[in-house]
């Protein structure tokens, strides 16, 4: 400490750049501090700072002896907790995840200790280091906040066992669903809706969800015991209803619960299949070389879409091509809400067939093919439908939701297709085939990263600046956090080491998303591990991307 108080004290008024000097590694006895970056000027992203404590100086060691769940969580509480005794130095600040607890690296746990990943930023007076703050910040308050976040005497032990369980059990429950033949299961008592539509925090009062009887199903989880709730079956389920009546809602809280809840979020016992996919029209997107052959055929002028590409793509196309790039990237679930799709791909009734005949429509609706897609390839579809009943032909299960609470209306759905049968013609032409995933040149990624002076940078969660490119990905509604978007650059990066094809792009970033997966990558605090399935969904929405088909 005593150097670090030494270099400050010589900054006094110095030009901001200096703050540069303060870079390196500090012994303050019971902890470490390690600068790592300092920002350029007082208006550039705070400086990286990390501070490693260890184990026999916490208290808390007997995490090493949980289960990798409970340290997930422990660290994300840890994280929580250290934002929390900082809360009043706004120059100090942590990555957190919201409602939800992701394998984060603003807290790590090593065989030796804690490390603790943070920004903060340095304060200056316009161009000028004010040396005397900065003493003051980085070795009288900082301190206390690393030694109260990394110490048991100093944290609700109590709460933190109780935040690790609530996580534990939730990836509990989640890895029973596939036995159980499950794709999701809401709990009874859960609450489905949000505050506000920019608050991801539980509406005060909502109505707390109750399974029906004949869809009910008791998950046990190791801390809470049985859990009761809606299952939501593997195959084909429509959620249908009247309009506010909370469709949407139920959709939104499956479509989230990929991801783990915080207690008191109201969805803490929500849990989807981890590989469950998000896909809606996205008009304008870019496609690179898929084969939507089974979708789109016969396009005017004989352009063939076996090997389709375009940097603007309409509705139909778009969601046909993210749906083949979800099955490319392994998704075992789709999810659809028929708001935000594109009606011509989702369906074509009886009147709009016989008004415009076959071989002058390019599209095989997703309603002819759904069917195929749970038979032949065993991926399950959940779908919000308010505007077509011939999903109904198709349907498993069919979910009404009345008031926010669902109804098991499938055997009603079946009698009204005996009294109306649909008069519609089934357009699949051809047989579904299976294709092999693409091949990309991850050299590509390299020229670009060259050609943008290697900067990795992510705009909230709404886009990736990678190099020169800046990705829109607002679409991608299931990414919960800038970190998973910091992560998905930086595993790239690491893919674009090798300047060769990729054969097997799928293998190459599972083996990147391994248990140490940030271990080689840069020492950050704001990474967070992302899906698989939305590294590729990025990396398809990257124009300058080289695929072959």
């Amino acid at each position: 400490m005593e150097q670090l108080t030494s270099r400050l004290k010589k900054l006094e008024k110095q030009n901001y750049r200096a703050y540069q000097q303060i870079k390196g590694q500090y012994d303050f006895g019971d902890f470490t501090l390690y600068i790592d970056h300092t920002q350029a000027d007082s208006h550039a992203p705070a400086s990286r700072l990390r501070a490693f404590r260890a184990w026999s100086l916490t208290g808390l060691q007997w995490l090493l002896d949980s289960s990798p769940a409970y340290q997930i969580a422990a660290r994300d509480f840890i994280a929580r907790s250290f934002a929390e005794f900082a809360r009043h130095e706004t120059a100090v600040s942590i990555a957190l995840t919201g409602q939800t607890v992701l394998d984060s690296t603003s807290v790590l746990f090593t065989e030796e200790g804690i490390e603790l990943r943070f920004r903060v930023d340095l304060p200056a007076e316009g161009r000028n280091i004010l040396a005397k703050k900065a003493l003051n910040l980085l070795t009288f308050h900082l301190p206390k906040f690393i030694r109260r976040a990394t110490i048991a005497r100093e944290l609700d032990i109590d709460a933190l066992k109780h935040h690790c369980e609530v996580i534990e059990d939730q990836q509990s429950l989640r890895s029973q669903l596939s036995e159980q033949g499950l794709v999701a299961f809401v709990a009874d008592g859960s609450i489905l809706p949000r505050l506000a539509g920019n608050s991801d925090l539980p509406m005060q009062d909502a109505i707390a969800f109750s399974a029906p009887e004949s869809l009910a199903v008791t998950l046990t989880a190791p801390n809470k015991g049985n859990v009761r709730g809606l299952g939501i079956k593997k195959g084909i389920t429509l959620i249908v209803g009247g309009g506010f009546h909370g469709k949407s809602t139920l959709l939104t809280a499956v479509e989230r619960s990929i991801y783990d809840h915080i207690s008191g979020d109201g969805r803490e016992y929500i849990v989807t299949d981890q590989n469950a996919m998000k896909i809606r029209a996205e008009d304008g997107r870019c496609v690179h070389n898929l084969n939507l052959s089974n979708y789109i055929n016969h396009l005017p002028m004989g352009k063939a879409t076996e090997d389709f590409s375009t940097q603007d793509a309409s509705g139909s196309t778009s969601q046909a091509a993210w749906l083949q790039e979800s099955i490319e990237g392994g998704a075992s679930t789709l999810l659809i809400d028929e708001d935000t799709s594109a009606t011509n791909f989702m369906i074509r009734d009886e009147r709009m067939q016989a008004l415009v005949a076959k071989n002058d429509e390019p599209i095989t609706p997703l309603v002819d093919r759904i069917g195929q897609l749970r038979d032949q390839l065993n991926i399950s579809t959940l779908i919000v439908m308010g505007g077509s009943g011939d999903y109904l032909d198709v349907a498993d299960t069919v979910i009404q939701m009345h008031d926010y609470q669902p109804v098991d209306v499938t055997e009603k759905a079946q009698a009204i297709m005996q009294q109306y049968p649909s008069e519609r013609t089934n357009e699949c032409e051809t047989p579904l085939a299976s294709f092999k995933p693409r091949q990309f040149n991850r050299g590509s990624l390299q020229k670009i990263l060259a050609d943008g002076k290697f900067r990795v940078t992510p705009k909230g969660k709404e886009a990736l600046r990678f190099g020169k490119e800046t990705i829109d990905i607002s679409a991608l509604e299931q990414l919960e956090s800038a970190s998973e978007v910091h992560a998905i650059g930086w595993l790239w990066f690491l893919f674009a080491q090798q300047p060769s094809w990729s054969s097997n792009i799928i293998q190459e970033f599972d083996h990147l998303l391994n248990s140490h997966w940030h271990e080689n990558l840069p020492k950050h605090g704001d990474l967070a591990r992302p899906r698989r399935l939305d590294i590729l969904a990025t990396l398809n929405r990257m124009r300058q991307s080289q695929f072959k088909a």
